[in-house]
């Protein structure tokens, strides 16, 4: 029984001169950026090498012998001076070397920044059904090493703090997602630590309402035609997100729309509350996309606007193709006193049809009535035409 003991104690040893051909000294230091650093490569006395035949490298790159110093047949030193932050958040491989390119050990260093405190934490409720949140990294917002951030919520008068466990990844890794257990009618404290080896801090409380913070699904089975043979106007129509008609509150709707072949959209504010929309000032002859969103206004009650949704998949349609005659087509032209009379109608047309942007019922209307007027117009000076010239 002894013997075994005694062999149990003395394994360690037997194993650490075995394995253990070098040392590097410090191991795994964290460090702020800027600082300076020495380190020491310690040799096993049984590997029978000296130290003035070691090398460093650091990331794989073959550091200087400026900044070697043999300190003793054992022990080669390297410094470091004004470090900068890690180049992968698992730390720089520091390793020393044997002359033959052996790898006698290795230590990681872990440089960068405490964390600042985060800024413009934002937040919204999706169908009042969870919660999401992202945030801003205080300063510079690159800390060079591992930094965690924990969500941090309460009811704001009475509750146990609780935090989220859904973080983001990639892109999205400064953002969090509640799902589920939320109160709609009391107000929330919400805040944000963060912590790395070099330190921690706390952003400031924000107080939100669930119910101010709604944004909802974008409209769906979006639909865009024609009316009529009217050139330059088309119909867009609507449905409200499904996941929202159980919750008392009024939509706000915003449209927006582009030519095919460009990419600058136009935008439409005053839909208001109804799901179908004229729009027109369009180009005849013309293909057109057409998205809409929404915005949830006083849910249950709530004085606040909600948030917009995402903009609807696009749907598309094209005005019809001008038909009205061209101006020089034709020999006969028309009294000076009818040119005059068209050029001031077609001024103040012009101003209805530009008032007429969007969704105004009464101008739509006035523009209408112009519209089939001077359809008309054209057509009886167009079998005028065509009997003289016949």
């Amino acid at each position: 029984m002894f013997s075994f003991m005694s062999l149990l104690f003395l394994a360690p040893r037997v194993l650490l001169s075995s394995t253990h051909v070098a040392v590097i000294s410090p191991q795994d230091p964290v460090l702020q950026i800027g600082s300076s650093l020495t380190a020491t490569c310690t040799l096993s006395p049984e590997l029978g090498l000296h130290a003035g035949s070691l090398y460093w490298t650091l990331n794989g790159m073959v550091l200087s012998s400026s900044t070697y110093s043999v300190l003793s047949p054992d022990i080669l030193s390297v410094t470091l001076h004004k470090l900068n932050g890690s180049q992968q958040q698992s730390g720089d491989n520091l390793v020393c070397h044997g002359a033959s390119g052996r790898v006698l050990a290795g230590s990681c260093l872990y440089v960068g920044m405490p964390p600042e405190k985060s800024v413009n934490i934002t937040c919204w409720s999706r169908n009042a059904k969870d919660l999401s949140c992202k945030w801003s990294p205080g300063g510079q917002g690159e800390t060079h090493i591992r930094t965690t951030y924990t969500l941090k919520y309460k009811l704001r008068w009475y509750g146990k703090e609780m935090q989220c466990e859904t973080y983001g990844t990639g892109k999205q890794r400064y953002s969090c997602y509640i799902p589920r257990n939320l109160a709609l009618f009391t107000p929330y404290e919400i805040w944000l630590e963060a912590a790395n080896q070099l330190g921690s801090t706390t952003s400031d409380i924000i107080t939100l309402d669930i119910l101010d913070v709604v944004t909802t699904d974008p409209p769906v089975n979006v639909q865009v035609s024609r009316i009529g043979n009217l050139d330059d106007q088309l119909t867009v129509r609507w449905a409200s997100s499904k996941e929202l008609k159980d919750i008392l509150f009024q939509a706000k709707y915003q449209i927006r729309y582009r030519l095919e072949d460009s990419a600058e959209w136009k935008v439409v504010d005053d839909a208001g509350n109804q799901t179908s929309c004229r729009l027109a000032g369009l180009r005849p002859g013309m293909v057109y996309f057409v998205q809409v969103r929404c915005n949830p206004v006083g849910i249950y009650g709530s004085r606040k606007t909600g948030i917009w949704s995402d903009w609807s998949h696009p749907a598309a349609a094209s005005t019809p193709s001008s038909q009205r005659l061209q101006s020089g087509s034709c020999d006969s032209k028309p009294s000076e006193q009818n040119s005059t009379l068209r050029r001031e109608l077609k001024q103040f047309f012009g101003w209805v049809r530009k008032h007429a942007y969007g969704c105004s019922g009464m101008s739509i209307k006035l523009y209408d009535q112009w519209r089939v007027w001077l359809q008309k117009t054209d057509k009886t000076r167009n079998q005028v035409l065509q009997e003289d010239n016949s």
